[in-house]
Order: structure tokens, then C-alpha cells, then sequence
């Protein structure tokens, strides 16, 4: 059986547009399915929890959306089910469609679904935060703390961002709001531990991200060496004092290239403690997790069963 999870308001209603399309191909093909139409945040969440609780027949969720929501399934995802996660991107930044290199064409990622012939037993991460209650978030693609989180957030209530995606150039929305993001940032002393041994001090650090991928913010591939098959993490730091330095830094990671300036440094871990200052921006996947000041961060390997 065949379960759609869609968001129709995905990339300002795209994600309707995508929807209607394969509906009409679903039904011309005979296909068994039924689909699920989120209406608001955490509806993707519910329907994923109820689909795979106690679930011991062999299903298929299918995300139609952005990161978003598929981070918001994989939160409510039952990992005892047997079952298995297709996607078809119908989002603005659509990284993890990006990394797996899924067709741009949502009919032809259908078809891969339907017809499929690879699975993949991929990595997802798991943030902790809070102080009195500990909360757990899952993710997908990456998660972050500082400059990059800070960007997340502030997308989130731009009217910018819909004004770009209905003229087809969304992309723009994560650069403009990253460049002034990048203006107003204010560097923080901090530390990480890497698998509770290894701990390594900043004195400038604008933002650290950890990614079971290499992209996140619409293209920005900020952990090129990230694999989300080899059960570990790839943390990037963003740590330069003079904060001009960064701008080459942004750039290379935009192009897709691996930065070899001071102002970046690379390390790999299964689980990491960050500790800030002062409290920053956090998010997974996109989705903000508030302001922290520690989380913790770890890689669950090869846990999530998915059509590629």
C-alpha cells in the first residue's frame, strides 16, 4: 500500500500543483493508495506516527513536500515498522532531493517508486536540547546552531521568500537573508566535544552544523564530505575573528567546492556536545528548535529504509 504524505503549501503552493499531477497518474495507473493533506506544521508529524505504529505489513510513505517535511515524518516515524520512505521534492530548497540526486521531474519520481530498483539504508541524526525537560528532534539533512539556524528562522516569516518562490527564483531568498544574517552576526566563544572525549575550544564561532548530508539552505553544501551511509556526522565550524573572512567561505560552499580557509574547519564524529556562550538560533532540517545554549547530537546508523 501506498501512503502520500503531501504539503500543498509547500514552496507557496507548489506542492498542490505537484500533488494534482500525480494524483491524475495514480489513478490513470490503477495504482491502491491514499493520501494525506497536511494543513498546518506538525500535521505530517501525526500522520506519520499513526501510519507506522504497530505497523508489521510492508508500506510506503511517500513525502511530497519539502526538508520540512520530511523531517516532520521522520519525527513521527515508528522505526519498529517495516516500512519504507519514498520522496518526490516539491519544496524551495530541497536538499536532501539534491544529495540523493532524485530526478527534478515529480512524475519520474514516482515512477521510481512505484518501479523501484535500489534501497538504501541511510543514516538520520537525532538533536537533543533543553535544560529542566530534554527534547529530541530527528533530521534528515543536517542541523545547526548559530549564523546558519539564525537564516531558518528568519525564512520562516519572510515575506521575501514567498515574493521570490512565485517568481521561480526562491533560491535568492536563502542568499539575501543569509548575506544580511551575515552582517548583523555576532561571533561566540564556545566548545564541542566529539564522542565525548575529544573537546576543542572557539573563540569566534559563528555557526556549527552537523550534516548526515552535504547540503543544507537551498544548495549551500557546507560538508562536502558528508555520506549518509557511513554512520557518522560531518561537522562544519564557521570560526574567524575577522568576520570578511567568511565571505570566501560562503561562496566556495555555494559553488560546491571544499573550503580550505582558516575561517572553516572540518571534523567527523558519531556524536557531538556543542556548548555556546550565549544562547544562538538552533534548527533541523530548516525547522527551528529555538535559541540553546548546549545540544547534543548523534548519528543513528542505517536505521531509515528508502527508494533512491
Amino acid at each position: 500500500m501506498y501512503y502520500f504524505i503531501v504539503n500543498p503549501n509547500s514552496c507557496c503552493g507548489r506542492g498542490k500543483i505537484i500533488w494534482d499531477k500525480l494524483e491524475r497518474t495514480l489513478n490513470d495507473s490503477g495504482v491502491e493508495y491514499q493520501a494525506y493533506l497536511t494543513e498546518k506544521p506538525g500535521d505530517a508529524k501525526i500522520f506519520a506516527k499513526n501510519l507506522t505504529e504497530g505497523c508489521k505489513e510492508s508500506n510506503v510513505i511517500i513525502a511530497v513536500g519539502g526538508d520540512g517535511t520530511v523531517n516532520e515524518i521522520l519525527d513521527g516515524y515508528s522505526m519498529c515498522s517495516c516500512v519504507t520512505l519514498g520522496y518526490i521534492p516539491a519544496g524551495s530548497g530541497n536538499d536532501l532531493a539534491r544529495s540523493l540526486k532524485l530526478p527534478k521531474n515529480p512524475i519520474r519520481c514516482l515512477n521510481k517508486i512505484l518501479h523501484p530498483k535500489y534501497y538504501k539504508l541511510m543514516d538520520y541524526g537525532v538533536l537533543s536540547y533543553g535544560d529542566s525537560e530534554i527534547s529530541h528532534r530527528r533530521f534528515m539533512v543536517s542541523s545547526g546552531i548559530g549564523m546558519d539556524a539564525a537564516v531558518c528562522h528568519n525564512l520562516l516569516y519572510s515575506r521575501t521568500k514567498g515574493l521570490l518562490h512565485r517568481l521561480r527564483i526562491g533560491k535568492l531568498a536563502y542568499l539575501l537573508v543569509g548575506v544580511r544574517q551575515l552582517i548583523s552576526a555576532k561571533s561566540c566563544k564556545g566548545y564541542i566535544v566529539l564522542n565525548g572525549v575529544q573537546k576543542i575550544e572557539f573563540n569566534h564561532a559563528y555557526f556549527i552544523s552537523t550534516h548526515i548530508h552535504p547540503y543544507e539552505g537551498g544548495g549551500f553544501k557546507f560538508a562536502p564530505d558528508a555520506d549518509f551511509e557511513d554512520g557518522k556526522l560531518s561537522v562544519c565550524v564557521m570560526n574567524n575573528r575577522k568576520k570578511s573572512k567568511l565571505i570566501c567561505v560562503l561562496l566556495n560552499s555555494l559553488m560546491g567546492k571544499k573550503s580550505v580557509n582558516k575561517g572553516i574547519r572540518f571534523y567527523t564524529c558519531e556524536e557531538i556536545h556543542i556548548h555556546m556562550d550565549r544562547p544562538m538560533a538552533v534548527h533541523v532540517d530548516g525547522e527551528s528548535c529555538f535559541c540553546q545554549n548546549d545540544v547534543e547530537i548523534r548519528c543513528i546508523s542505517k536505521k531509515l529504509r528508502m527508494i533512491v
